[in-house]
């Protein structure tokens, strides 16, 4: 890769801030415990008054701190095990890299939207801009004529093009399940607690979930986008649901309700997700 000095010096960065920020997220001090405060719509909220996440809801902290461990514990060693693979300067490694970057990009952009303010605020403003830097860099680098045509007749393209497709419109419908009903009834979303609008939902629906849904149709029609793009959103959603798996777990812990059918179809998207990442990553003739 021609810029993978100043790749693996942003990567290397990013990993140190991120240790820090997961760690402090997990293990953090301080706070006198829950809290009962009123929103401005004038509706209870507890909040979880504990650590770094002390002034989100009670409900969306051990959110928080499940996805600081996936981070932990997958996102920075597979990180770390792409900057090693993309030194081969092949296709593969450079969008297995991408999707790791991915999963960074979204993780601390939501950070920077949703997290109540607390003072590592500039970290998750660096976080998010080196991640996205970095991400960018790898893309730029890859060719999608040479993607396309270093893709073997093996490549399960029907299959990866559908299940993006499909699993675009199912989370879409699942997160207008949410924003329609108390839309139509003039009330507000429970899962609004003190927020002011819905991040996850709107950021979802208005980025993530459209290109997931054109991504899967341009690799269905052979697309060069849809070849150098869909590898690169499997990766990307298999971190993304085990990290949504996770939290679930999480919510179970806590004592919190989570819907079975919910995460019984997470953990499927997430099998498959993995199954079509390794699959198409494998696919490619080695070359860059």
């Amino acid at each position: 890769m021609p810029q993978y000095k100043s790749v693996l010096t942003i990567a290397l960065v990013l990993v140190l801030l991120t240790e820090l920020a997961v760690i402090v997220g997990i293990f953090g001090w301080g706070g006198s415990g829950k809290r009962k405060i009123r929103s401005f719509r004038g509706e209870n909220v507890t909040l979880y008054g504990v650590g770094l996440y002390s002034d989100m809801p009670d409900e969306v902290a051990p959110q928080g701190i499940a996805q600081d461990y996936v981070t932990l514990f997958v996102g920075i060693p597979l990180l770390l095990c792409a900057l090693i693979m993309a030194q081969k300067d092949t296709i593969t490694a450079k969008m297995f890299l991408a999707g790791v970057l991915a999963y960074f990009v979204l993780t601390y952009m939501f950070w920077l939207n949703m997290a109540a303010y607390n003072n590592f605020f500039l970290i998750y403003v660096i976080l998010a801009g080196l991640s996205m830097w970095d991400f960018l860099i790898v893309v730029v680098h890859i060719s999608p004529k040479k993607a396309k045509l270093a893709a073997m007749s093996r490549m399960p393209r029907q299959t990866v093009g559908w299940f993006l497709m499909i699993t675009a419109v199912l989370t879409a419908s699942m997160w207008l399940k949410v924003i329609i009903p108390p839309l139509l009834h003039g009330s507000y979303p429970k899962e609004l607690y003190h927020f002011t609008t819905l991040v996850v939902q709107g950021i979802d629906l208005a980025y993530f979930l459209p290109f997931c849904f054109v991504t899967g149709l341009l690799f269905l029609k052979k697309s060069i986008w849809g070849y150098l793009f869909s590898p690169i959103f499997l990766v990307f959603l298999s971190m993304q649901m085990l990290a949504l798996l996770t939290k679930m777990v999480f919510m179970l812990k806590e004592g919190k309700m989570v819907e079975l059918p919910v995460m019984v179809g997470i953990g499927i998207i997430f099998v498959i997700a993995v199954s079509l990442a390794n699959s198409c990553l494998r696919s490619f003739n080695q070359r860059t």
